[in-house]
């Protein structure tokens, strides 16, 4: 009956124990492994001659019983293992330096994952840092028995910032099944060889599409590592270039309008404010961001009002807005649209999408094999938006694997059952 309210398999239990703690009554189970399970290396579980007595008995939170916390108790020897030398015995209930039993990381792990940081701590009874090393070693485990790699045709590759300091992730992702696959710290040629180096040389070669931005390190690992793979430029960093040439011509406009007279006034302390014309065309940015169809009324007629007052920065909106409509029709139609948008951008006395043009020819190829095969970094910017969510709600974890491991079981597709569900 203990074994079963306890959650432990293949352990004898020897005494209970009830008591007073500082949070209300502790019940502490003295237990030691099967015949079957003694003697086993804490690592690789094979059987391995004894070492010494260890530390002496240890003690393993388990799930609480009602409002009782409650504890495994056993000794914990030391076994020589030929792979891996002298460590602690394996024991049924519990992983391997883990201070909980299987069924409590569990519980938290799922619980990391489906709820707040507030209500797995309070819930629970542990501090969040320890949440972080939990979720890692139930992810090692859900890493040892699953083949994340299987089927993996197309990915998709990018970086996400997760810390200040310009500490970043790099992330691949299924555009087949929309899992995350992979994720490591850093952003550059070397961590996203990592990722090649797992998935294997033969694995390399059964990857046919591979989309991301122009990142000169992406293209140099990913022709290093699957040289057949069709490389599509991501629509929306393509997209994001000009809208970057739009700000930068619009700041410029606001520059100019700003050195004429009655344009500004004073804020106090040598510090001026835009007036009138100058005001107008430093709030009108999003007018110009946004996409047409979801303009406000009155960002309408802060467009109309640009197109009759200032028509270099109405032209330069319109090349942004010409570069989108490539990627909404695509295909053909989209090929002999880019080439007149080049064309058009060539000539259009704007230096800054003058030099766009120039970006996108020597990326063009990358480009056309977006428009042929409509494959896009839709599904990566998703991850990257709840891998910043599960970031805020991982603030705290000392150690980036943790965020890592908790993105994994989030996004992976893997999440860890509840204990006997």
């Amino acid at each position: 009956m203990w074994a079963r309210l306890l959650g432990v398999e293949r352990t004898v239990v020897e005494a209970v124990e009830f008591g007073d703690g500082d949070q209300g009554g502790v019940l502490v189970v003295h237990v030691r492994p099967g015949r079957g399970e003694r003697g086993r290396c804490g690592i690789c579980r094979r059987r391995c001659p004894g070492y010494d007595g260890g530390e002496g008995r240890r003690r393993w939170r388990a799930l609480d019983l009602g409002t009782v916390r409650a504890y495994l108790e056993a000794d914990a020897p030391r076994v020589s293992c030929p792979v891996h030398e002298v460590t602690v015995a394996a024991v049924p209930w519990a992983r391997h330096k883990a201070g909980h039993t299987r069924q409590f990381d569990d519980t938290v792990a799922w619980l990391a994952v489906a709820t707040s940081k507030s209500a797995v701590c309070a819930l629970m009874r542990i501090a969040w840092r320890t949440v972080g090393s939990v979720v890692t070693r139930v992810c090692a485990d859900v890493d040892a028995v699953t083949d994340r790699f299987e089927g993996l045709r197309r990915i998709g590759i990018d970086e996400i910032s997760f810390r200040k300091g310009r500490k970043y992730l790099t992330v691949v992702v299924d555009h087949d099944s929309g899992r995350l696959v992979w994720a490591a710290e850093g952003r550059d040629g070397a961590t996203l060889g990592k990722f090649f180096a797992a998935l294997g040389e033969d694995r390399c070669k059964l990857i046919t599409h591979v989309s991301a931005d122009s990142a000169d390190w992406i293209a140099r690992a990913v022709a290093k590592a699957c040289p057949g793979a069709v490389r599509c430029a991501d629509p929306f960093h393509v997209v994001k270039w000009a809208t970057e040439a739009l700000d930068e011509v619009r700041r410029q406009f606001w520059r100019t309008a700003r050195k004429d007279p009655g344009q500004t006034r004073s804020k106090g302390r040598g510090r001026r404010d835009s007036t009138g014309t100058a005001l107008k065309l430093r709030d009108c940015r999003y007018a110009l961001w946004k996409n047409p169809e979801n303009l406000t009324p009155r960002q309408r007629a802060t467009l109309d009002w640009i197109q009759k007052t200032h028509p270099g920065l109405y032209r330069a909106w319109l090349l942004k807005e010409g570069l989108r409509y490539v990627f909404q029709v695509k295909g053909i139609q989209g090929k002999l649209a880019l080439r007149k948008w080049l064309a058009w951008a060539q000539r259009c006395r704007i230096p800054e999408f003058t030099e766009l043009a120039r970006k996108i020819r020597r990326h063009r190829t990358q480009i056309y094999a977006s428009l042929d095969h409509g494959l896009s970094n839709g599904r990566i910017e998703s991850a990257n938006t709840k891998i910043r969510l599960i970031t805020r709600t991982a603030y705290g974890f000392k150690d980036p694997a943790a965020l890592i491991a908790l993105a994994m079981l989030t996004l992976g597709g893997y999440r860890p059952p509840l204990p006997g569900r």
